[in-house]
Formats: structure tokens, sequence, C-alpha cells
């Protein structure tokens, strides 16, 4: 094996290291409420919102979300699937299960963040999450039904968890196992872009 091929074989595994400890370093800064680490995790010309950037003006609206909205939360990471687009950009989608201690009620919630990772001076960060739901609701109630994403003094609404996936409305607009020979494996790199096809990303409401 030539050395070249011998060295980038060994960056994309630090690479992949690197990438999979972001989601669980943004759990625990997010659950123990370490707002500068956690933008820290973060390109530093982060986008926030519709008009500003920076790991600034996220620190700040991190800080009022965390301090307004809940008293106590815990995310637990789960799978995680990652595919390079370059040495020095990847993207992934990762599971996450949450409770939060919001007033007198306790949430459960179940989502998946679709992520967009960037290497800047030789270290991997966030360059974006996008949040989707699939279920929020009090402990006791269990989401049965449409729109199941139910906060308190919200009304309900759906999390977009199956929107950028187009196999999911495919699944249940056809009676029964799709036509033909079973597809081709997507390539190893290209697990995520097949399966999203040209879907685009929905619109989520901030919980």
């Amino acid at each position: 094996m030539a050395d070249t091929e011998l060295l980038a074989r060994i960056d994309r595994l630090e690479s992949l290291e690197q990438i999979r400890q972001l989601p669980a370093r943004y759990a625990l800064c997010l659950d123990m409420r370490d707002i500068d680490a956690m933008a820290g995790l973060f390109t530093p010309d982060v986008r926030v919102g519709r008009d500003k950037t920076g790991r600034d003006a996220l620190r700040d609206y991190l800080d009022e979300t965390m301090r307004v909205q809940f008293t106590g939360t815990s995310h637990h990471v789960g799978g995680h699937v990652i595919e390079f687009d370059s040495p020095d950009r990847a993207r992934g989608v990762v599971y996450s299960k949450n409770e939060h201690e919001t007033g007198p009620e306790w949430v459960i919630m179940q989502m998946m963040y679709i992520d967009d990772y960037v290497r800047v001076d030789g270290r991997w960060h966030f360059e974006r999450r996008l949040p989707l739901y699939w279920y929020a609701t009090d402990l006791n109630k269990p989401p049965i039904g449409d729109k199941k994403m139910r906060w308190p003094g919200r009304e309900p609404y759906d999390g977009g968890f199956h929107k950028l996936f187009p196999s999911w409305d495919a699944f249940w607009n056809r009676k029964g196992a799709p036509e033909g020979p079973v597809a081709a494996p997507a390539p190893f790199d290209e697990f995520l872009k097949t399966m999203r096809g040209s879907a685009d990303a929905p619109r989520v409401k901030v919980r």
C-alpha cells in the first residue's frame, strides 16, 4: 500500500472518531449547561436563525432557550451514520432520545439530527444541525395519532421526523412490497444520499 493511501486511510479513521465525538459532546454540554463549550463545537461562522452568525450569537440563543424553557435535560445519543463528501467535509444522521423537565411536566422526545460537518484548522466542527422530531409528549401521555409534538402550553404540531426521506411516504402510498427486484445496494459512502434522493430539507419549528 502506498504511503499516501495509508495516510489517507488513517486520516479518515481519525476524522470518523472526531466526528463521532461531536454529538456526544453536544449532549453533555447541553445537559450540563456549558453553553460556551457547546458553541465551540460549531464553526466560527455558524448561522443562527435568519440574520445572525457566529458562536457568540449561538451561545446567546442557546443560553436563553435552555434557561427559559427547561429546568433540566438528558440527551441520549443513538445511532450515528457518517458519510464524507471530501477529506474536510462530511454529513451525518444522529438519533437522539431526550428527556426534559419543563415546569410541572416531564416531556420525552424522539428525534434525529441531520448534520453537516467541516474541518477547520485541523479540527472537525458542526457546520449545521437540522433537528427532525417524531414526538414530544408528557411521560404519562403517549403521543398516539397525528401531530405528535405536544409541548405544554402549545398547540400540537408535526416535527418533520420522516420528511427528509421519501421512503416513508412511498411505503404507505403503496399496498405491498415494491414491484421488481431489490435495488442494488447504495455505494458505501452514499448511503444517506441514496436514501434521501432529491428530497429537500423540511422547515421545522423551533421547539
